[in-house]
Parts: C-alpha cells; structure tokens; sequence
C-alpha cells in the first residue's frame, strides 16, 4: 500500500493534494509538530534519517524530497497525466519548475523566516532578502502571464510543486504586487482536490 507520512503545516501537504488529484489508493499516517517548538516529532525518524516530512512508501521503495515523491508519483500512478510528454520543450520546462521551487525559491523565504527570529540582529540581512524573494516571485508571476497553470493547458506536477512557494509568500504578505501569482494560488486552492486534502489532512495554516 502507498503510505504517506503526513507532518501537519508541512511540505506533505501538497503531496496529500497531489494524491488526491490523482485518485491513487493510498493510505495516510499523521505526526504532529510540537506546540512550543514547531518542530517535528521523533517519530518521524524512525521513518527516516533526517525526520522531515513528506515521506512516502510504496511497497519496499521509500522516497524522502517533495520533488522526488510529485515525479515518483505522477509516474507511477498518473495514467500519462499531470506531466508533459518526455522528450518535448514542455517537459523540459516541467522538469525546471520542479527543481526550481525547492532548489531556489524557497531559500530567500526560509531565510526570512529564520533570520526574522533575530530581531534587530538580523537587520542587515533583510534587504538583500527582500530583494531576492521580490526577485523570485516577480519570475514566477512573469511566467504565469496570461496562463492559467506554469506549464500547458491543466494542472501538472509543477503546480503541486510551486504551491508552497505561493504559500509561504502569501504568509509572509509578499504577493500584493504579483497579481498573476496571488490568482494562481487561490485558482490552486479552489480546486476540489486541495478542499478535500485540507480535510483529511487537518487545519493547514498556509491555507487562507
């Protein structure tokens, strides 16, 4: 059985909606973030070196990294769907957002966050931070003039992928200025897939 191990206010939430959006069989283990601490449980290591979330198993295969899980799963049980054909100039653009969200977007964000957490100490620090996730958010809201999804005609894994990106800017009040990327979300957050992840997954604070 396809297990995903589920961290509420976490990256797996966007691995429940794919899941859901693809109407694979799966079932779902929860781990709660610590109160006081945000952090996640000792439990979760168990399932994994590192014991972050998402993680998902499938039979003996185990697969930590929400860009890793989106590709694994989309393949595996899409059908042919929810990703470009391999091989074309869309697949390939695909591909790119899928590293991207992880690989360069969310670190001007997480930064934020922790640096933010030092108060007047890390003054010095926010303006290049502010320059970078204006940066970022300005590309991705260029690529979605006049687009409904990043890539094609329907919702893909770069969607799912970018989610979070959209997300945590939104937590942060960073998209007032980008009006393609704050539609994008809330066209994601809409679709009956994400409603009914939220609902099996708990409240998610990343949600508005």
């Amino acid at each position: 059985m396809l297990t995903l191990h589920h961290l509420n206010d976490s990256r797996s939430q966007r691995i429940l909606w794919l899941l859901e959006e693809l109407g694979a069989p799966y079932e779902m283990k929860f781990y709660q973030r610590d109160a006081k601490t945000r952090l996640s449980p000792p439990e979760l290591e168990a399932i994994h070196p590192l014991g972050k979330s998402p993680v998902i198993s499938d039979g003996d295969l185990k697969i930590a990294e929400s860009g890793a899980i989106v590709d694994y799963l989309i393949r595996t049980y899409g059908n042919g769907e929810m990703m470009p054909k391999a091989g074309t100039q869309q697949y390939e653009t695909y591909n790119e957002w899928l590293h991207y969200a992880e690989g360069s977007a969310m670190l001007p964000l997480m930064l934020n966050l922790y640096v933010s957490r030092l108060k007047e100490a890390g003054g010095p620090l926010h303006p290049r931070i502010d320059s970078e996730i204006a940066n970022h958010l300005g590309y991705a809201d260029g690529a979605l003039e006049g687009k409904e999804f990043f890539v094609g005609q329907s919702l893909t894994g770069a969607d799912i992928q970018m989610s979070f990106v959209g997300e945590m800017a939104d937590v942060f009040n960073r998209l007032g200025p980008f009006s393609n990327l704050r539609a994008w979300l809330a066209r994601m957050h809409a679709r009956p897939a994400f409603q009914r992840s939220v609902e099996k997954g708990g409240a998610y604070r990343f949600a508005k």
